[in-house]
């Protein structure tokens, strides 16, 4: 690998905090995301809800096992658990929205998305 293949930026605390974030709202879409296509396709229930958040979960571990290998990339234990956060605040919005009769907002939104197959 080249030595200038590596972009180093500069030092900066904003600069690392929203990469560190990143990880939360990157796994959180993607949980979002496998919700809204199984609304599409047929019926969304507790249990499948707990599944596609473990599904999110777990890619997040083995994101983490991938990066291990990649050179000039790093994993950590605080890196999954950034990414579990994420997914764990989405499930929280989105099963009380489907499930508990809160954000009625998001609950609406959900409810249109299921509609689209019918």
């Amino acid at each position: 690998m080249p030595a200038d293949a590596v972009v180093a930026l500069p030092d900066s605390k904003v600069d690392s905090f929203l990469k560190e974030s990143m990880h939360l709202i990157e796994f959180a879409i993607l949980y979002i995301l496998l919700v809204l296509a199984f609304l599409t396709g047929g019926s969304f229930t507790k249990k499948l809800n707990i599944i596609l958040a473990f599904i999110a979960a777990l890619y997040g571990v083995t994101d983490e096992i991938h990066q291990s290998f990649i050179p000039a990339r790093s994993s950590s234990l605080i890196d999954v658990a950034k990414d579990w956060i994420g997914v764990a605040a989405a499930y929280y919005f989105v099963y009380q929205a489907r499930f508990g009769g809160r954000f009625k907002l998001l609950a609406s939104f959900l409810k249109r998305i299921e509609n689209i197959k019918k």
